[in-house]
């Protein structure tokens, strides 16, 4: 496995490694690294890409000066290196929503984390960053995403996730090949809250949609928020009818 490291936004980096074997098409896993006086990542990846990811951060930044670990929710993709972090860097800290904490991260952590209210900003030295409760949304009682208030980079988690291996950034439609990969894989939770809960997120005018599995774009993206969630609407009402 080959892991490339792409700055996506001004002091923004992208993380990823391919793996083939995910899916008919292979599957891109994404971390994502904030350089800040406080530097964020959004992701660990699971504990076998520890060393890959873990060598990429410490080309930007010296591992042990991570002060925050972060994520979507609680699966293995996301957070499976949260305690290799934990031990490499000793002030970090995992901060999730209050609810992710409850249910799960304060006995999985090997350190106590920040619980988070829904809207609260971290503020990372040079840049802000806000928690956003997004229960169910795409999956998982416990999901939120992060919006970085300076870039306008909204932190997607499994939203927009899509096959194959494309570039760090893409221009073309991120819609289609998200739709297409729910239909592969029927990953996302259809609730009434679905489409409202993603046009809220348009409402944030995001400058770019950092994607946990995909690539990630500056094009259209509140646009493409809305389109989703209209998209997520109709199955849902296709499912009741």
């Amino acid at each position: 496995m080959e892991t490339r490291t792409d700055e996506i936004a001004a002091g923004v980096y992208r993380i990823s490694t391919f793996i083939a074997e995910a899916g008919p098409e292979g599957l891109s896993f994404n971390q994502f690294l904030i350089e800040a006086d406080q530097p964020l990542l959004f992701h660990t990846g699971p504990r076998r890409l520890f060393p890959l990811v873990s060598q990429a951060i410490s080309r930007i930044v010296a591992l042990d000066r991570l002060r925050w670990i972060t994520f979507g929710h609680v699966e293995s993709d996301e957070c499976g290196a949260m305690n290799n972090f934990l031990a490499a860097a000793p002030r970090a800290e995992v901060a999730h929503g209050a609810l992710g904490c409850m249910v799960s991260l304060d006995d999985l952590a090997d350190r106590q984390p920040r619980r988070l209210g829904d809207g609260e900003i971290i503020d990372l030295g040079g840049r802000r960053v806000r928690h956003i409760d997004t229960p169910h949304i795409p999956h998982n009682w416990e999901a939120r995403v992060l919006f970085e208030e300076t870039t306008g980079t909204l932190f997607c988690g499994d939203l927009f996730t899509h096959t194959g291996d494309g570039p760090a950034l893409t221009d073309d439609d991120i819609v289609g090949p998200a739709l297409a990969a729910e239909s592969l894989f029927g990953a996302t939770a259809l609730t009434p809250n679905t489409g409202a809960t993603i046009r809220r997120l348009a409402t944030l005018r995001p400058q770019t949609l950092a994607l946990m599995h995909g690539s990630s774009t500056k094009m259209r993206c509140s646009e493409s928020l809305v389109r989703l969630a209209e998209a997520y609407d109709s199955k849902l009402r296709e499912a009741l009818t």
